[in-house]
């Protein structure tokens, strides 16, 4: 049985299977209504997130009849199949109205809301896609798989417990900028106050989308690409007019505070020209941060990828004249490979000649240590962009934008312990579905977390929760706990029947307010 009750009744609390049998019914003589095998699909991504294949088998072996009330038989392919084309052309309605149920329901802040998109990788060619859905395409994907397909989603999470109230699917192949304004309209139906303050990353920045934002009222914040404050500009800065932060990260919780990062800020102003002339200028807050985290791994990365340039460049010396470099072409070609490969370009010097006595190529290179300095004038200095009003200091403004990893760990979920990538389905229709079904499962994931960790509060652990230890609750570890729960099924007369429940069993279901004897 597992989490299967858990899972039963955050569906009823947001009304899952009501919203949809609304937008797409059925007959009346059909034996389920797609709402009920969306709820089953939900079920089965949360208590066993493999590939989407045989749910019949899943739901005979789990107690989906007793929760749901479904015969396993009528779980079929065929009929998942059809309830995913059915909701298909509904999803945005759904959508929205599950995350108003969610906002209502469990009383969420969205008066913030983080913004951020992935990658999804797919299996097969998908030649023939309905041009209403989210198109597979080549793009650039999060898990570094350039040979395959891929559709995108967005996820907007709120700040109050990481809840994904907001979803999208989108081309494989879709410019994250150019998304921006379409998922800020969408959020101002769901979000209250109406100027909420909307987080994301350097995607988020563009004057197209800053200046559609501040036509909305709605309040933005994300960190600046060097299109917009380029390094000329951050190797200028002085550390010393910048003012401490009193932030620790939560890395760094545990270390001493001598080993901790630290972060520096100071402010100015920028503006921001439109492409054409009778555009308006946008007046923005400008805040640099200094990052002695960021620094450090600048400084890191900086010295790997100068040595391992060294190191083919030094093959490249010893090899000149061989059958591989036999002339200033060959050996031209190569610099060109392992500059790029090696991403050193901007510091690489090279002189490529021919020995007049040999006829051999003859190669002199160093790294120019004036670009060097240059570059590292720059390390740990990144910029926010920013609409916020003048009474949001500049470090206030740093813990903002520094909340937008809970958009990133929800996406960690995502790929994790609901088992998304890679997928293969018939087509783009059901795909989109799809990915509307796991994220709900997500939603209902966060949910489940945030109502544990406001249920113990003060307390910001729970008692044997890993390894028999305290541990802050996730909703891994929750799920993880509730997996042993059992039910017998009815035999010989007798009903089905629940074994008690462990300590920590009982204690979750308690701050759930789940009664697994009385599924919904």
């Amino acid at each position: 049985m597992g989490s299967l009750p858990v899972v039963a009744e955050f569906c009823r609390r947001l009304d899952v299977a009501g919203i949809i049998d609304r937008a797409c019914p059925v007959r009346s003589v059909a034996h389920l209504s797609h709402g009920q095998v969306i709820e089953a699909l939900i079920a089965n991504r949360l208590t066993s997130p493999t590939p989407l294949v045989r749910v019949l088998d899943w739901a005979k072996q789990w107690a989906v009849e007793e929760v749901f009330g479904i015969d396993p038989v009528s779980l079929n392919d065929d009929r998942i199949g059809r309830a995913l084309d059915a909701i298909a052309p509904e999803l945005d309605s759904i959508i929205g109205s599950v995350g108003a149920q969610a906002i209502s329901t469990f009383g969420l802040d969205v008066s913030r809301l983080h913004w951020d998109m992935t990658s999804i990788s797919l299996y097969g060619a998908y030649e023939h896609n309905d041009d209403e859905f989210a198109a597979p395409k080549f793009g650039h994907p999060k898990d570094r798989r350039p040979d395959l397909k891929q559709v995108q989603a967005g996820l907007a999470v709120t700040t109050d417990g990481g809840v994904p109230v907001f979803h999208r699917a989108y081309d494989g192949g879709a410019g994250e900028v150019s998304q921006v304004v379409g998922a800020m309209t969408a959020l101002q139906k769901l979000a209250t106050p109406p100027g909420f303050l909307l987080v994301g990353d350097s995607k988020l920045v563009s004057y197209g989308n800053l200046a559609a934002m501040s036509r909305a009222k709605v309040t933005f914040l994300a960190p600046a690409s060097k299109t917009y404050v380029p390094a000329t500009i951050l190797a200028t800065l002085d550390l010393d007019a910048a003012t401490e932060v009193d932030y620790v990260a939560q890395r760094d919780a545990a270390k001493p505070p001598d080993q901790r990062g630290r972060w520096r800020v100071f402010e100015d102003t920028m503006t921001m020209t439109g492409p054409r002339k009778r555009d308006p200028v946008l007046h923005l807050r400008r805040i640099f941060v200094h990052s002695t985290a960021r620094a450090h791994a600048a400084v890191t990365a900086r010295a790997k990828k100068l040595d391992r340039a060294r190191d083919d460049l030094d093959r490249l010396s010893r090899g000149l004249g061989s059958r591989h470099y036999p002339d200033a072409a060959a050996v031209t070609a190569r610099i060109t490979a392992i500059s790029r490969a090696r991403k050193v370009a901007r510091y690489l010097r090279t002189a490529v000649g021919t020995n007049p006595a040999t006829g051999k190529p003859t190669l002199e290179w160093h790294y120019d240590e004036h670009a060097l300095a240059t570059e590292a004038a720059t390390d740990g200095w990144y910029a926010l962009l920013t609409n916020l009003p003048a009474d949001t200091d500049p470090a206030e403004v740093l813990r903002r934008y520094k909340a937008q990893e809970t958009v990133e760990r929800r996406y960690s979920a995502f790929k994790g312990p609901l088992a998304v990538a890679p997928m293969f389905l018939n087509n783009n229709r059901r795909i989109a579905a799809l990915i509307t079904v796991i994220c709900l499962a997500l939603l209902i994931f966060c949910l489940i977390e945030r109502q544990v960790r406001t249920a113990i509060a003060p307390e910001t652990t729970l008692e044997g929760l890993y390894a028999g230890r305290p541990a802050k609750p996730t909703g891994r570890l929750i799920f993880q706990a509730l997996a042993p729960l059992r039910l017998i099924p009815a035999a010989a007369g007798h009903p089905p029947g629940i074994p008690q429940p462990q300590p920590l069993q009982a204690r979750l279901l308690d701050l759930l307010g789940v009664d697994p004897t009385q599924p919904p």
